[in-house]
């Protein structure tokens, strides 16, 4: 089955698979690649720019990496085959830029957010990006008698030292471009007992996306806006191929 896949998709699930593998093969000699290729905010002491590109190829769990990478299986070689290895690369990469562009613009905001919130109380800020620099291990220590500054402060030291990782972006933007190259699609998924056409994929996708984004539940750790980013660019790059495709025919 695998020498079914299309090159390129066939080379990016090898490439995850081999990131994903030595990240836990190397924990064990106290090398800690997250904090060097995973996404983190562009304002943190801990991004450098090649994460924009190393952090679609990071993952958190099996499960994370299973779900992206089958996914992948799934749609790719179809689109590899219709657009073209190099459209198709062209495709996979935007979408998770977009993906990492759109999150980051979220996180932009919610920082500035409180940002100005401490700096109205007259709490250093500085102090808070010092102890977000990975190379720093001791706890943050935070001087200030008022719960809400308390955490304002830490919700901006978990932004700063949390980093994005994953292919979602990229892998979205995937599902969604499938979705507007062939609408009428019958697909089957997990847990639902009937077909569901493609063309739905992409509303469900930016409704559930921005949702989840705006609502924040306590515990969840899904970049939503990263999927939503993604799917986003995915579209918009069928859809200005397929124009082009019908203007030249």
């Amino acid at each position: 089955m695998f020498s079914q896949l299309t090159p390129a998709t066939k080379n990016i699930i090898i490439i995850n698979v081999i990131f994903f593998v030595g990240t836990f093969l190397l924990q064990n000699l106290n090398i800690d690649l997250e904090s060097l290729f995973a996404g983190y905010f562009p304002l943190s002491p801990n991004f450098r720019s090649w994460q924009i590109i190393t952090h679609m190829f990071m993952h958190g769990s099996i499960l994370h990496i299973a779900f992206n990478m089958m996914t992948l299986w799934s749609f790719g070689p179809v689109l590899e085959q219709v657009l073209g290895q190099k459209k198709f690369l062209i495709l996979y990469f935007a979408s998770g830029l977009g993906g990492f562009a759109l999150y980051n613009i979220w996180n932009y905001y919610e920082v500035s957010q409180i940002t100005n919130f401490l700096t109205s109380q007259a709490y250093d800020i500085h102090e808070i990006y010092k102890y977000a620099d990975n190379s720093y291990s001791g706890e943050m220590p935070i001087s200030t008698n008022s719960e809400a500054v308390r955490d304002a402060a830490q919700q901006l030291f978990i932004i700063l030292k949390t980093p994005m990782v994953g292919a979602s972006g990229a892998i979205f933007g995937v599902i969604a471009a499938f979705s507007t190259l062939f609408p009428d699609a019958k697909l089957m998924f997990m847990f639902i007992p009937f077909p569901i056409k493609a063309k739905y994929l992409t509303p469900i996708i930016i409704v559930v996306s921005l949702f989840l984004g705006f609502r924040q539940f306590s515990g969840d750790n899904i970049a939503h806006f990263a999927h939503l980013g993604g799917a986003l660019i995915g579209f918009l790059y069928i859809w200005s191929w397929k124009k082009n495709r019908d203007r030249i025919q």
